[in-house]
């Protein structure tokens, strides 16, 4: 007989081990002619608050590990800037802490770079976030000061580097003071033109989440939105299965499963376009993405629209909110009997006159 997806029920928090009792069970009986998957699914929430937001700022060289949109995962490598090279030969005449203050315009369109010394004493204000002036200190000797109003977008401790060629000739670099080596880098020591002098400074998730890669052209930026999994059909649990009275008991003796989801007195299969909805959420089937065009929005609150591609493609659903900027909406389809909000870009749906 052919499997079907049926539904069974549990205590709502208790999916997750549910699902592994059953796996757990399958594996040890060797009952796969009767028992296939095992999907709980789930939701990804997107809390795109300015507070939430992890944010790494890198040079234009850096090397990128992830795209837009893609989930990562807390710890996992996104970025990392090249190795620092000696430009030329020479010895090494400063060793020194620095500061590096990256300070924006609120339209984004300008930037300015400060590298201030740390004995300069930097001003208790200087952070990441903090609005600031023209013309306010930057350091509290009175020799650093903006030169633009708007946004501190990083604050990076460094170590200033001067290199002095047998000409005379002076290199200076800023190295991160993570991947500073001073066993490798100390005042006095003699250098040759390509010599390593500190490996690229790796960037890594503090948190899971969603990101969004950014080429601002002088530099680049990685922002993570943090992220958080909600179960889209609480207290259920969807499972593949031949149903028969064998496959029945076995599902029905396993810890934490109340029930089947019954019609009469009968377990009653979903039907065919919810199993393949399901299937996709948990990302055991494959669809079809629509490339996210620009395109003109003509969507309105409460506008019936068809979904054209993901997940629920060919569902109807209802829009129910509107993101102009990121060209998103958040339509509600109902599937077994319950709404449920998905977000979508608008080239994934259509509207419904």
């Amino acid at each position: 007989m052919k499997k079907r997806w049926y539904i069974i029920y549990t205590i709502s928090g208790l999916e997750d081990k549910v699902k592994e009792n059953i796996e757990k069970k399958v594996k040890l009986t060797g009952a796969t002619n009767i028992v296939g998957r095992v999907v709980v699914p789930e939701e990804i929430i997107l809390d795109a608050t300015k507070k939430s937001m992890e944010r790494h700022v890198l040079s234009p060289e850096a090397k990128v590990h992830v795209k837009s949109g893609s989930n990562v995962e807390k710890g996992q490598l996104l970025a990392e800037e090249p190795p620092v090279h000696a430009r030329r030969s020479g010895t090494v005449e400063e060793v020194k802490n620095y500061r590096r203050i990256t300070i924006e315009t609120m339209d984004r369109k300008y930037q300015k770079i400060y590298n201030v010394p740390e004995s300069a004493k930097i001003e208790t204000g200087i952070k990441v976030g903090a609005v600031i002036r023209q013309g306010m200190p930057l350091a509290q000797n009175g020799e650093y000061f903006s030169e633009l109003s708007g946004r501190i977008v990083n604050v990076e401790k460094m170590k200033r580097v001067v290199v002095r060629s047998k000409k005379g000739e002076e290199d200076v670099y800023y190295i991160p003071r993570e991947v500073f080596e001073s066993s490798r880098i100390k005042k006095g020591i003699k250098v040759k033109a390509g010599e390593l002098l500190a490996e690229g400074k790796k960037y890594y998730a503090q948190s899971s989440g969603k990101a969004e890669v950014r080429d601002l052209g002088t530099r680049k930026e990685i922002l993570i939105s943090k992220t958080k999994r909600k179960k889209l059909f609480p207290g259920y649990i969807f499972i593949e299965m031949v149903m028969n009275d064998e496959a029945y008991s076995f599902v029905r003796g396993i810890p934490g499963v109340y029930g089947f989801l019954m019609e009469g007195r009968k377990p009653t299969p979903i039907k065919d376009k919810e199993a393949r909805a399901i299937l996709r959420l948990a990302g055991l089937e494959e669809y079809e993405t629509k490339k996210a065009e620009k395109i003109e929005l003509d969507f309105n609150i409460g506008d019936t629209v068809k979904i054209i591609s993901g997940p629920f493609e060919d569902f109807i659903g209802t829009v129910k909110e509107i993101d102009p900027e990121r060209q998103m909406l958040r339509v509600a389809v109902t599937i077994l009997g319950r709404e449920t909000p998905v977000e979508l870009h608008i080239s994934e749906v259509e509207k419904i006159e």
